[in-house]
């Protein structure tokens, strides 16, 4: 079943063929879950759908991940715990960016359990539960990434006083790798044993350390749940090997016209393509105001090479009439154009949509190209694509 929405961000639905549009196939997102539920197993799979389910939409990916069997969401803010629930009445649901003060009865409210990050948080959690009953909570532990989490010490301290374990009630404890993506890291190692520890004063509690990279580096990373993120939406979560999970989205974008320019003639903004041969032009209704970033531009601008261990792509490129047609000049705002001049005569007409990227043209091959990941790629996704959704059963 396809089903065309309205965009999820306006609420406009635009029918016309000059928007870009996206083809989400929550199928394939249930299918990666199930994937990685597997591999996982025994421990149980949550699902990361922060940044509005990586920039599928909430209310798309959190109905079909609920019917695949996933019990557990981690999303980073309440408004997006808020949107979870709507759609998964019974799950765990947890806020990955801990307590605002502003939004407590929210948590309440809506069932949602924050992830306790600092000894201010866990006090502030420890008296709203002393004045509102025991709702539960999750304890974030830095184990070397510097990012969020109690230190080991003040973890300890924390769980091991009794009467504040018991205000505070923890019914997960969790931490985040950082290097998991490269197997091979002894950062990988390290975290595990700091974490392994940790946890075994503290058999009473669940425990959650591997992401979606984290799943594959064997079962004794992976404790009670495991949190992938990025795999779920068929982006590459290890630097080597082949990626195993299923695309989730095609972007395309129209063909608006098709121009003959001769050499010596440029293309886009500050003229840096400058053509060395007669070149046919098609100019794609899409532009970085899409979230199609500019570092895709084929020239103009410092471009990184594509990142260790992705596809090589020589140039930024678009999938049009069964090859690769490469980026001319600047991506702009609402325009990017390409040289469709080594396609076959005829094979490409205004109107077509070339494939930005999806099953022919790998996410993080673009992504690799533009110097940045899959993830950026998703959650910046504009808001005037035209969204279609399969695979929903």
């Amino acid at each position: 079943m396809t089903l065309a929405l309205a965009n999820s961000k306006t609420g406009i639905c635009d029918s016309h063929t000059t928007a870009a549009r996206l083809t989400i196939d929550v199928g394939a997102v249930a299918e990666n879950w199930r994937h990685l539920a597997r591999l996982s197993h025994p421990a149980r799979t949550a699902a990361v759908v922060k940044a509005n389910g990586y920039g599928l939409g909430i209310a798309h990916v959190v109905p079909v991940l609920n019917r695949a069997g996933c019990k557990d969401f981690f999303v980073a803010t309440v408004a997006e715990g808020i949107a979870a629930r709507t759609h998964a009445p019974a799950a765990r649901i947890f806020i990955l960016n801990g307590l605002d003060p502003d939004a407590m009865p929210a948590f309440g409210r809506h069932a949602l359990i924050p992830v306790i990050a600092s000894l201010p948080q866990a006090s502030l959690w420890a008296r709203h539960n002393s004045e509102n009953g025991r709702h539960p909570c999750a304890i974030q532990i830095d184990t070397g990434m510097n990012r969020l989490g109690l230190t080991l010490s003040q973890a300890r301290a924390l769980l091991g006083d009794m009467e504040h374990a018991a205000q505070l009630n923890a019914v997960l404890v969790m931490s985040h790798l950082a290097c998991a993506d490269d197997p091979d890291h002894p950062m990988n190692g390290q975290q595990l044993q700091a974490f392994q520890a940790f946890t075994r004063t503290m058999p009473d509690h669940e425990a959650s350390l591997s992401n979606s990279a984290g799943i594959h580096l064997g079962p004794q990373f992976a404790f009670d749940l495991t949190r992938p993120g990025i795999a779920l939406y068929g982006g590459r979560s290890c630097l080597s090997g082949q990626n195993p999970m299923r695309p989730t989205v095609t972007a395309q974008a129209p063909i608006l016209q098709i121009r003959q320019a001769r050499p010596g003639e440029t293309v886009s903004y500050g003229a840096s393509a400058v053509l060395d041969r007669d070149t046919r032009i098609a100019v794609v209704g899409v532009g970085y105001a899409d979230g199609y970033p500019r570092s895709l531009s084929g020239a103009g601008i410092p471009l990184r090479g594509p990142s260790h261990g992705f596809a090589d792509l020589p140039r930024p490129c678009v999938w049009i009439a069964g090859g690769l047609a490469p980026i001319l000049g600047r991506v702009t705002m609402d325009l990017t154009m390409v040289d469709i001049t080594d396609l076959p005569a005829g094979a490409v007409r205004e109107g077509d949509f070339v494939e930005l990227f999806g099953h022919n043209l790998a996410l993080d091959d673009v992504a690799a190209a533009a110097g940045t990941i899959g993830y950026e790629i998703l959650t910046a996704l504009g808001a005037r694509y035209r969204r279609s959704i399969t695979g929903a059963g």
